[in-house]
């Protein structure tokens, strides 16, 4: 069978393009990092990703310019035809910015504003725990993810408080089934309070999905979680695995994101 092929779409001021494609060509896929202005290579790919960094500086507002970029033009065709879009941390914010996510109205509905962190004035980065909401089949991203598991992953950014003005928008995301992740504890606990919801997101948000579940933003980053050597265990596990590399490089759970993204191309797109 012909392998997905993941287009990772860089923009000036990312950095995690490298990271991301690990992951992809981990999974089991093809994968190429395409700078945004390669509008017509990029459309000829199966899904993909818009990794995190600092896209233009994130002058104005994380993700803003990056959202204006008429390559979007392109990845929201694509998608309209069912090809699958993760945007990781700065490609989430720029999802948003884009009116992709949450996708119910043509125009942006939802911000990923400035953290509230009760020690830590803008960028924050550290270890914390996503909680599964939805059931496995619900998205592209989560095919392999099982209702209520939880992940271990980073997050690293200053702007990630998933927050409306739009009083109606939770209650139709959570009717929708379009909130995927949630911040937790170690054991699934969800706590509103920090340390466990890392920067004040509304209602625990980690990450949203569109309708149609095929375009999903997710500030956590999966691509620094999806072997076991990146955990913050991972000297632990290697021990116990007496120093086996085989052990070392298995994949994490976060690696499922992109197992999933496999899967759906699979299914829907091939």
């Amino acid at each position: 069978m012909k392998k997905p092929s993941i287009a990772v779409v860089y923009f000036p001021g990312n950095n995690c393009e490298e990271e991301s494609l690990k992951a992809v060509l981990a999974s089991g896929m093809d994968g190429r990092i395409l700078r945004w202005n390669q509008k017509k290579e990029i459309a000829k790919h199966h899904g993909f990703i818009i990794p995190g960094g600092w896209g233009y500086e994130d002058r104005i507002r994380a993700g803003v310019i990056m959202a204006k970029d008429p390559v979007f033009d392109v990845i929201k065709k694509e998608a309209e035809n069912g090809k699958p879009v993760l945007g990781i941390c700065n490609g989430a914010q720029a999802l948003v910015e884009c009116g992709m996510i949450p996708g119910l109205k043509n125009k942006v509905e939802m911000a990923l504003a400035p953290n509230k962190n009760p020690f830590v004035s803008g960028y924050y980065c550290t270890w914390i725990y996503i909680k599964a909401e939805q059931e496995k089949n619900r998205s592209a991203f989560t095919k392999f993810v099982d209702k209520d598991l939880v992940i271990p992953v980073p997050i690293a950014h200053g702007e990630g408080r998933y927050t409306t003005r739009d009083n109606e928008l939770l209650q139709k995301l959570i009717k929708n089934r379009q909130i995927m992740f949630r911040y937790s504890t170690k054991d699934g606990k969800i706590e509103e309070k920090f340390p466990t919801n890392p920067n004040g997101a509304m209602y625990n948000i980690a990450a949203v999905c569109n309708r149609k579940g095929n375009v999903m933003a997710i500030m956590p980053h999966p691509e620094r979680a999806s072997f076991v050597r990146q955990l913050p265990d991972a000297a632990e596990l290697k021990n116990r695995a007496s120093g086996s590399r085989t052990e070392f490089e298995k994949p994490a759970p976060a690696r499922l994101i992109f197992d999933s993204m496999k899967k759906y191309v699979e299914e829907e797109i091939l």
